[in-house]
């Protein structure tokens, strides 16, 4: 069982006033059950704002009496939630303060406990859970997914972009998921990278995940590759219909054949999230600014992935530049030095030329901001 914090122990800002729930000398004197008013109770003790307190009590309608609520906060306090956090929790979750401290939240804490959470973490985990904090599966349901994803934190960051995780049914649509992702060759550090960002991976029908397994396949990207978990990426949230409309505009901004098309998407699936704005920006820069040809770019689709104004002009001038003033001694493409990180590219291609040319340095930064500095305005 949870010891209950003592009021030295927490700040006088951190919980509203409960001085009179934690102080042992102090005799409980509670209205009458015909005079509590819940609405003035959250707003008065739970900080709820009067709108949130008007919403909430409808959901406490039943409640004759400040003890149960009383009790439900001390514990809260004793987890080490902040007031602003209790306040957060009570109005997603109003019934939270119906809840059984002994029967339910006590029994709750010391399972996660057993797991290894700290207090720090199960507070936390109060304020994403909501309901699903006072349902005693949550023990099972969180240690199953701590095996899978290797941490809380990794929970943490699922929970945050689903928060109706702990809802589905394990059996019947997390745990086939997961296995049919493992017979694809995913292991669980892959299925983890891939479902923080699309958690529907796990959550959805099973039927529709194999659907987007035969999907990620027809784009030519096999079971088993390094791109595979990629092109689930992409096609979670496409259908067929929009999948093939976005190839067509791909075929038709970087005037591709239906072979480099294939080329381009198995090697950068993620070119089906783009946006057809930025795509076509980028084709217009590499087709009539640096002059490549459509085959160059699909077999390099990453840079496509680069900004613009952070990384592909500026350094697409830095190498104009080095060239035209022969200061360049070997055939550097802009795929290779967009691919270098920033730190590489001003090693190898700025530091050396600072005698030559002092102001390098000092361009390549003003492009980078989305200036044109004058050495970099090529007739």
């Amino acid at each position: 069982m949870l010891r209950l914090l003592s009021p030295s122990s927490t700040s006088a800002s951190a919980i509203f006033p409960l001085l009179r729930l934690l102080s042992a000398s102090a005799s409980p004197i509670f209205p009458s059950p015909s005079s509590f008013a819940v609405e003035e109770y959250l707003v008065d003790t739970c900080g709820l704002t009067r709108p949130q307190a008007l919403k909430a009590s409808t959901k406490l309608f039943h409640l004759k009496s400040p003890a149960n609520p009383d009790a439900v906060l001390a514990f809260l306090a004793g987890l080490g939630l902040s007031g602003a956090n209790v306040s957060a929790v009570v109005a997603k979750d109003p019934q939270l303060l119906c809840a059984k401290v002994d029967k339910t939240l006590a029994p709750v804490v010391d399972g996660l406990t057993g797991l290894g959470l700290s207090r720090s973490d199960i507070a936390r985990l109060v304020s994403l859970a909501h309901a699903y904090f006072r349902c005693r599966s949550i023990v099972s349901r969180l240690h199953y997914y701590l095996l899978l994803l290797g941490s809380f934190h990794n929970f943490l960051r699922l929970l945050k972009h689903s928060p109706r995780l702990l809802s589905w049914d394990l059996d019947k649509v997390v745990k086939p998921n997961v296995v049919f992702l493992r017979e694809c060759g995913l292991g669980d550090s892959h299925i983890t990278k891939l479902c923080i960002p699309v958690p529907r991976m796990l959550t959805t029908n099973p039927e529709r995940v194999r659907a987007m397994v035969a999907c990620a396949e027809r784009l030519g990207v096999p079971r088993g590759t390094g791109m595979f978990r990629q092109a689930l990426r992409a096609v979670a949230f496409l259908n067929e219909e929009k999948i093939a409309a976005k190839v067509n505009y791909l075929k038709s901004t970087f005037r591709w054949s239906d072979a480099e098309v294939s080329i381009a998407m198995r090697k950068y699936p993620i070119l089906l999230e783009k946006s057809k704005e930025s795509l076509k920006r980028r084709s217009e820069f590499l087709f009539y600014k640096v002059g490549v040809e459509p085959v160059y770019i699909a077999h390099r689709p990453e840079i496509l992935s680069y900004s613009m104004e952070g990384r592909l002009i500026p350094r697409y001038y830095v190498i104009k530049f080095l060239k035209k003033n022969g200061l360049l001694d070997r055939d550097l493409s802009l795929y290779s030095a967009v691919k270098m990180t920033d730190k590489v590219f001003v090693e190898k291609l700025i530091c050396p030329h600072k005698e030559a040319a002092p102001h390098l340095a000092e361009d390549y930064a003003a492009a980078c901001k989305g200036e044109v500095p004058t050495n970099f305005r090529f007739t």
